[in-house]
């Protein structure tokens, strides 16, 4: 069976992709990952805030969130609370790209536009084979407009994206007022992938001492809608290789992913579950699959679900919210 797929320039052995965690922290997991069966495998993120405080702009970084760490001095974690710092990062890159065959996929989260993104020039270096930027930024000023929070971004991505020579995927997030016309401003300039979609972590608020805590929870299939919605909209009408992230956890989930048009499948929540091996009984049930319906390959997987040529996407997204509104039906037995 041939599960091949290619993903950012690269030919994958099968479209299973470990997502950014921290598991890549630990050298002696990433090859248990390899060995299970994993693709490639995403560094875990990188953080703008990271690198500014390592570098000459530190001041900037200060200035730039002055105000906000007088109020709440606790707000930001401490260096000793991340896994890496740039340098270590680095050096991990190193280590892993020594340690296993797969391809190493950096991540950096990022949300302004500066003297940070010089550090994609490092990562280049230390081996990555491609860039993974987390766009991760919530608009919660009354006064920036949807429009200036995007061209925000977007000048942020061209300050990495003109630095490196290595593919370039950018991690989003669902909330744009119109995501698609978001989607192809990154096309245009010349990102090669899109992850669909960051997960958006919300705290919680404990009553009792008045704090804010931060609030972690594993992802489940039921995720996987949102993603294979815009996965299916964006397929076949951007140049750029599409990963769909979140919900991913059976091998089901993986086959309606490709179906619907995406290159490669993240997985993170299913692997702190169930482990690595996780990964080994997924390709099994995958390739099981493929053989009893038909299919010789994941090529002939990979967009099936796109057959309605000619059909407008608003006019389907239209018909599909009609029918699912009228397909409930109340009875006396639901009192």
């Amino acid at each position: 069976m041939d599960m091949t797929t290619n993903y950012l320039g690269m030919q994958l052995v099968n479209p299973l992709v470990v997502g950014s965690s921290p598991m890549t922290a630990d050298l002696d997991m990433v090859k248990r990952l390899e060995d299970a069966g994993a693709a490639a495998v995403v560094m875990h993120s990188l953080f703008e805030e990271q690198i500014r405080r390592d570098s000459r702009s530190s001041v900037y970084y200060r200035e730039m969130y002055a105000d906000s760490y007088r109020e709440e001095p606790g707000l930001m974690p401490t260096p000793e609370e991340f896994l890496l710092g740039p340098d270590e990062y680095l050096e991990q890159i190193r280590r892993i790209r020594q340690a296993v065959k797969i391809p190493v996929i950096a991540s950096i989260n990022g949300i302004t536009a500066g003297g940070w993104a010089e550090y994609a020039k490092s990562i280049v270096q230390a081996g990555a084979h491609a860039i993974e930027l987390n766009a991760y930024r919530l608009a919660t000023e009354l006064t920036v407009t949807g429009n200036q929070l995007e061209e925000d971004t977007i000048a942020a991505i061209k300050s990495v994206h003109l630095q490196v020579n290595i593919p370039m995927a950018v991690k989003l997030c669902p909330f744009y007022s119109s995501l698609p016309n978001f989607a192809l401003k990154l096309a245009d300039i010349g990102i090669q992938g899109l992850v669909l979609f960051n997960r958006f972590y919300q705290p919680d608020i404990d009553p009792e001492t008045r704090t804010v805590l931060p609030r972690v929870t594993i992802s489940d299939s039921n995720e996987l809608l949102l993603r294979l919605r815009w996965i299916a909209i964006l397929d076949g009408r951007l140049d750029v290789d599409l990963a769909c992230s979140g919900g991913v956890h059976t091998h089901l989930d993986v086959i309606k992913a490709i179906m619907a048009g995406a290159n490669v499948t993240q997985m993170v929540s299913a692997l702190l579950k169930h482990g690595p091996t996780h990964l080994t009984r997924i390709r099994a049930d995958m390739e099981q699959w493929l053989q009893t319906h038909g299919y010789p390959s994941i090529r002939k997987l990979h967009r099936s679900m796109q057959g309605v040529e000619g059909v407008d996407p608003q006019a389907r997204e239209r018909a599909n919210y009609m029918h699912v509104l009228q397909s409930w039906h109340y009875s006396r037995s639901d009192r």
